[in-house]
């Protein structure tokens, strides 16, 4: 229960927090505060320390200039304390999650008077593997004894520098001079070299590790039950719930989250709990498995049970390339409808049903698959014991080395059986269907089938899997209500119905610092031809050169094109995305400003969202058009399908709302302070001239509106 004496230690934390600053109290940021300790003082445990309790979510939309990230913490750190559990703060971005770790919550324990510890968790996979580093290090140099010969697939496939990097690294961790962080090493690395020195949960040995007590993972984990708060990120709790929950972080019913960019969520739910495989690939991977495996097996034989289990995979990496290629047919009978020249060329299963034949040859897949991963994970449970026995005749050393390559396996064909099991049944009546589809890729020059498999809908995963199974929840982001309510965030990310949903105001005085307007220049957007020539000649005409402004696009092939035919002294003066890294351009863009200059942006969807250019380096947005939705997404496809079926209208239910939500996002790239001023255009004439126009230009901050 919220005491009294909780009550005053809020209070009291706000108050100094100001008072400290120098700042005045913000009515969004009281009423946040207020909200949150309301929905988690109510949270009740019985004797076992278990919610026993309903009504512990929390939602809060809160624009811009709330502080949100002060309101939620002193109002939840207390509480959290208080009910002795541990608070967990996830991000859907890096950059946020580093503004937390490295600026909010040192200045609130600076300011407030609060006394908590904090961390911040990653995943394994952020995390040097000291005995991968150790083997491939190992590996290059056996290879470089000239008394050795190899044969050319022995070799090690580590490039000159590659090996220079690694040889760097294991010496700064000798030196105690590196965590072995990847995002602490300075030089920075590419994807591929961190990959062959980094781990996952299949690969990893865990406590039985010889280099555990060094593990940087490890230590890293360790370090989480000694701390009150911990700083994450969307991806991660998702992995740990997926694990059964208090595999990396603590239990869900041990933790009160923070969901912060919560309008992420539902999406990251979706990747997360999708599948997906490539055809070839995949048989490509069973057929060339079977040498490397009998010369695995014959170094770690005699331990435990592995060669009873081990014989048998022979057969079973067979078996599972045999009915995969029965299958490949199929898929290319199918293939023949696709129209190769499209972007993304790919057949969706309508409705997500699959075809008698197809359904029944992924019967026969995923029980290869069921009989491969099975195997698989026996040989796993096997070394592990074998790793804890003293008198085992292997070397622990080979066991080591064996793990991870099986455990990789094993992901692999479990990745499978999940995907083709999705396709051996229809969906339970009545619920969502998942969307089913395969996409033609290049693979070394030849074409492969990537099959597919996604939920539409990730509200129920995350009702049972975490609103049901936590202590408590608040869920934060400056846009989650749609056309002015949460029936949108409800529907995507299952929030119970009795929690709290609150929208509180932004500081910000948007009908004196911003004009929405629509010029007479603006035309139909649906006319795509006509709509580029109008920016082309209409651009020049309503921005400013010597200024910082944001032009915004739904499609690269029209900012391109828009760039490519602008007069030759605005070239000079615009940044397209894609020329560069998206911070370097928007450092350019800084760098242009201060000078002097005037700097303006094209950018896409990742522009509209995250972008903080206060001031002087942002005085214009303009948005080329509404930011419908591609409408060939195959998952957002099948969701529209899915609510026509039961009667609904899938435009104005799904994309009016969600191109709502994105121009909010878009709009809000305008005013990143108080004392900000500025313009946002719109140059799609739909925004009159259509029925759903008005609803949206409603759920728009409350700007003074210049529409002709």
């Amino acid at each position: 229960m919220l005491t009294d004496q909780l009550k005053k230690t809020i209070q009291g934390a706000y108050s100094e927090f100001l008072n400290n600053k120098e700042l005045k109290a913000r009515y969004g940021q009281k009423l946040m505060i207020a909200e949150i300790a309301k929905t988690l003082g109510t949270i009740q445990l019985n004797d076992e320390g278990e919610r026993d309790s309903s009504g512990h979510i929390c939602v809060v939309e809160a624009g811009t200039g709330t502080g949100k990230t002060v309101a939620y913490l002193l109002a939840a750190l207390p509480i959290a304390k208080a009910l002795g559990k541990k608070l967990v703060v996830s991000t859907a971005t890096v950059a946020l999650q580093e503004q937390i770790i490295n600026k909010d919550i040192p200045e609130i324990l600076r300011h407030s008077g609060l006394q908590f510890k904090v961390t911040l968790a990653k995943g394994r996979g952020r995390y040097l593997c000291l005995s991968k580093l150790d083997r491939l290090l190992g590996e290059v140099d056996f290879a470089a004894d000239p008394t050795r010969a190899l044969y050319e697939d022995e070799m090690p496939q580590v490039s000159e520098q590659g090996v220079k990097i690694y040889q760097s690294m294991m010496d700064a961790m000798a030196a105690n001079q590196w965590n072995g962080d990847r995002d602490s090493w300075s030089a920075g690395v590419d994807d591929e070299d961190w990959q062959r020195v980094t781990t996952d949960h299949r690969q990893c040995t865990g406590r039985r590790c010889a280099n555990v007590s060094a593990c940087s993972f490890m230590r890293a984990r360790d370090n989480l039950g000694n701390v009150d708060c911990i700083v994450t990120n969307h991806d991660l709790v998702l992995a740990d719930l997926a694990l059964g929950g208090g595999a990396i972080l603590p239990a869900p019913e041990d933790t009160i989250y923070i969901f912060d960019e919560g309008h992420h969520l539902p999406d990251k739910a979706l990747n997360h709990f999708a599948h997906h495989s490539r055809l070839l690939a995949t048989s490509k991977w069973l057929e060339q498995s079977q040498k490397p495996f009998s010369g695995l097996l014959a170094q770690i034989s005699g331990a435990g049970q592995v060669d009873r289990f081990g014989e048998q995979v022979p057969a079973a990496l067979l078996d599972a390339k045999q009915q995969l290629d029965q299958i490949i047919p199929i898929f290319q009978s199918l293939a023949d409808q696709i129209d190769v020249q499209e972007q993304a060329p790919r057949y969706r299963f309508q409705h997500g049903v699959i075809p008698d034949p197809m359904q029944r040859a992924s019967l026969e897949v995923k029980r290869a698959f069921d009989r491969l991963a099975e195997l698989l994970g026996k040989l796993t449970e096997e070394i592990n014991q074998a790793m804890e026995e003293s008198h085992c005749p292997v070397p622990k050393v080979d066991l080591e080395s064996a793990y991870p390559v099986i455990g990789t396996w094993q992901s692999r064909a479990e990745a499978n059986r999940e995907l083709w099991a999705s396709y051996t049944q229809p969906d339970a009546k009545g619920a969502p269907p998942r969307a089913r589809w395969f996409t033609l890729v290049e693979q070394g020059g030849n074409l492969d089938f990537e099959v597919c498999s996604s939920p539409i809908l990730a509200a129920r995963t995350l009702e049972h899997g975490l609103w049901n199974a936590c202590c408590g929840a608040v869920v934060t982001s400056a846009t989650l209500t749609a056309l002015g309510n949460f029936g949108r965030f409800q529907m995507r990310a299952g929030t119970p119905a009795d929690s709290l949903y609150q929208v509180v105001p932004s500081p910000f005085d948007f009908t004196n610092a911003a004009t929405l307007q629509v010029p007479p220049q603006a035309v139909d957007a649906g006319n795509a031809a006509a709509h580029t020539q109008a920016l082309v000649t209409t651009l020049p005409e309503i921005l400013d050169i010597n200024a910082g402004s944001l032009v915004l696009f739904s499609s690269r092939r029209q900012m391109l094109e828009v760039f490519d035919n602008l007069p030759m002294d605005w070239k000079s003066q615009v940044l397209v995305q894609g020329d560069r890294s998206k911070q370097a351009l928007i450092d350019e863009h800084r760098q242009r400003i201060d000078q002097g200059d005037g700097s303006i942006i094209f950018g896409l969807a990742s522009f509209a969202e995250g972008v903080d250019l206060p001031g002087d380096y942002c005085s214009h947005v303009v948005i080329a058009k509404i930011p419908f939705a591609v409408p060939d997404d195959p998952v957002e496809a099948s969701l529209a399908e899915w609510i026509e079926d039961r009667g609904g209208n899938a435009f104005m239910e799904i994309t009016v709302p969600d191109a709502a939500i994105k121009l909010v996002q878009a709009c809000g790239r305008l005013l990143r302070c108080e004392s900000d001023r500025g313009t946002v255009t719109l140059l799609d004439r739909r925004i009159v001239t259509r029925r759903y126009g008005k609803a949206i230009l409603n759920s728009l901050p409350p700007f003074r509106q210049d529409i002709r």
